[in-house]
């Protein structure tokens, strides 16, 4: 490839959606920086970008709605999927202590997935969302505030230099956040091609909406269910300009293309009023 590869995300360097980028695809890619979701989108759906990093759900703090409102509102695809471990850090200026600080910043997702820590050891502490949480940190370098912590993950030490107070003050351990890699056509990257890719199993995604009738869900589902077809999760959005009616976002186990999930497909496709696959990717792997 002539030219680096460029995948859009949302935040500042240092953020876990960039170490999702490289994760999935690599130290050899350029990751863009962008101020919002729909940035990301626009970025890739323009052409600005090859691919984007959205997250879709975390562990603990379920669905990234915009990103799913997003799906709908672009006609790009799902391509690949990584799930990355997520290790809140508490950063302060040089020789700040505990004691000093009057006020934490982060992205409000964080600032609820270390609660109780914080209670424990800011009880006084103001919490302040921000924009981002490698952001905060960012910010807290700017300001040079002495009575403000931020939290970001490990990578934003690197970047901007900033001591950790406390490292791993997630309340839960088990503190994971999915990615989906989207892009303008269905074929694969390069890094969901290879031989390790190949060994795992796929996963699909599609979007659906029904006429509001009685029993119409039950028996959207019973058409994977009829065949054995694993249902990984599903998600309901307002369907806009129809209120009280909603898109469900379902993903499966299998490829669209296998005999199966192509006959599960055709069965929902009587029953519904939209159908869109969002794509078909291998399964990303636990990380250790």
């Amino acid at each position: 490839m002539s030219t680096q590869t460029r995948v859009a995300y949302q935040g500042e360097p240092g953020a876990y959606s960039e170490q999702a980028i490289l994760d999935f695809f690599g130290p050899a890619v350029q990751p863009v920086a962008s101020p919002t979701f729909d940035d990301v989108f626009d970025r890739v759906a323009q052409g600005a970008c090859d691919y984007g990093m959205v997250p879709v759900e975390n562990s603990l703090g379920g669905s990234v709605h915009r990103n799913y409102d997003l799906f709908m509102r672009h006609a790009l695809h799902l391509v690949g999927e990584v799930v990355v471990r997520i290790r809140w850090c508490l950063y302060a200026l040089p020789g700040v202590q505990l004691g000093d600080l009057r006020r934490v910043i982060s992205h409000w997702q964080a600032l609820a997935q270390c609660e109780r820590t914080l209670s424990a050891l800011l009880p006084n502490a103001e919490r302040e969302p921000v924009y981002d949480t490698a952001g905060s940190v960012k910010m807290l370098a700017e300001s040079q505030r002495r009575d403000t912590a931020a939290i970001a993950g490990k990578r934003a030490q690197a970047l901007y230099g900033l001591p950790i107070l406390r490292e791993g003050i997630e309340d839960d351990p088990n503190n994971y956040t999915r990615f989906v890699v989207i892009a303008r056509t269905p074929d694969l990257p390069p890094a969901a091609q290879g031989a390790a890719a190949r060994e795992r199993k796929f996963k699909t995604s599609i979007v659906f909406a029904m006429r509001n009738q009685p029993g119409a869900l039950f028996r959207a589902l019973a058409a994977f269910a009829l065949r054995d077809i694993d249902l990984t999760k599903i998600e309901s959005r307002p369907l806009q300009g129809s209120p009280w009616e909603y898109l469900f976002y379902l993903d499966f186990a299998g490829h669209a293309e296998e005999a199966h999930c192509r006959r599960a497909l055709d069965h929902l496709r009587e029953l519904t009023t939209v159908l869109r696959v969002l794509g078909s990717y291998p399964r990303a792997k636990m990380p250790e």
